[in-house]
């Protein structure tokens, strides 16, 4: 009876940095949450007071406290890019750490202790996984666009509405000028900050601040809310999105799907080996993506689908569908994407075997012949009897 992998053996080559990588985005995130739940129980019940209450005026306690939900939020969002692998979420996440640190200590509550910790205790996790996070930020167009439209009109409601202060009911600093743009560019208006009922240039400068920021807080919304809808059709469709192929890493790459790549994905889904199929054969695709597994639709001797399947990490290449031509250009293509990658390819035709060697597969193996070598030894006695009960339990 063969054995089962042991566990170590299973894991992938690289799993302490893959562990620790982990380690340091759930810490992020769970300094995220605490920051949150932290600012909201100081604001919704009674402090208990730490010993350096008594030397933090309560103004920064009271500020402290309110905008730690704030920095929680843009927590959150430096966790999801540390999810992607960004280099500027990296860069976010070291900047926020002490910021959250030094909140918690500000706010001189006892609630306020584990945020503190959690905080400190992500630092060196952070840093030991500095060269985990190397993507590139790549904006669109779009979101760049969005992006500059939005702090745009912030900075033009906010220096205008301080320079025309007065003719404004309630703007009396830069602060309040950027209140007074802040709701109205977000249509919330309370009413509060309004334009001298007298005067024309203050309500000219309300509507522009109006039409301006709500415009640009259509686009940013749609910018930002746009890819997430795009994943999750894509998603329905058997597509990985583009936060999960960020994540792969040694993982195994199966190029094209037929009759012999079947057996294949079955032996990689059963040893619990990270693997991905690329494929442009769409029944195949809905098929793979209702079992759990991962698929990246496209052509496998195609550049582009290759380069979004993270070609250059993965540990091993398998090719191996019932059309040895096909392959062979697929080959061809992988080995060029990936010079020192493995490959190993399954010819159906074993004339076919060192046309897929030239092609660039390091080793070819036939499974016609495999099987023909596999029962004569079984016939004739040999020890291999368990693997071809494997084989033969699976059909």
């Amino acid at each position: 009876m063969v054995e089962d992998p042991s566990l170590r053996a299973r894991l992938p080559e690289n799993w302490q940095r893959v562990f620790t990588t982990r380690i340091a985005i759930v810490l992020v995130l769970l300094v995220a949450l605490l920051s949150v739940a932290t600012a909201v129980i100081n604001i919704g019940t009674e402090t208990v007071y730490g010993p350096l209450a008594e030397y933090v005026p309560e103004a920064v306690q009271d500020a402290a406290g309110f905008t730690g939900a704030l920095t929680g939020f843009l927590m959150v969002g430096s966790a999801l890019a540390l999810r992607r692998g960004l280099r500027a979420g990296w860069w976010a996440t070291l900047f926020l750490l002490p910021l959250t640190a030094a909140q918690g200590l500000l706010q001189t509550s006892q609630y306020s202790v584990p945020l503190v910790v959690v905080s400190l205790l992500a630092m060196p996790f952070l840093l030991l996984t500095r060269k985990r996070f190397d993507n590139p930020l790549s904006l669109t167009t779009t979101q760049i666009a969005a992006g500059s439209a939005l702090v745009g009109v912030q900075l033009y409601g906010t220096i205008g509405g301080y320079a025309l202060r007065e003719h404004f009911d309630g703007i009396n600093n830069i602060l309040d000028a950027f209140y007074f743009t802040l709701i109205t560019s977000s249509t919330v208006g309370y009413g509060d900050v309004t334009p001298n009922a007298e005067s024309v240039q203050g309500m000219l400068f309300t509507m522009s601040v109006l039409i301006l920021g709500v415009a640009s807080f259509g686009i940013a919304i749609g910018a930002l809310v746009g890819p997430v809808i795009q994943d999750r059709i894509s998603k329905t469709l058997g597509k990985m999105t583009e936060s999960q192929l960020q994540l792969l890493d040694e993982h195994i790459l199966v190029l094209g799907y037929g009759e012999l790549t079947e057996p294949i994905v079955d032996e990689l889904a059963d040893n619990g080996r990270e693997f991905v199929v690329v494929t442009s054969d769409r029944e195949a695709t809905t098929e793979l993506t209702q079992r759990g597994i991962s698929v990246v639709a496209g052509d496998p001797s195609d550049e582009e689908p290759l380069r979004r399947a993270k070609i250059d990490r993965a540990a091993a290449i398998l090719v191996a569908t019932n059309h040895d031509a096909q392959d062979a250009l697929t080959i061809l293509t992988a080995r060029q994407l990936a010079p020192t990658t493995r490959i190993v390819a399954g010819a159906t035709d074993r004339e076919n075997t060192k046309k897929l060697e030239r092609a660039g597969a390091n080793s070819v193996i036939s499974p016609a012949q495999l099987g023909g070598h596999l029962l004569v030894r079984s016939a004739l006695g040999s020890d291999e009897s368990d693997l071809i009960d494997r084989i033969l339990e699976r059909e």
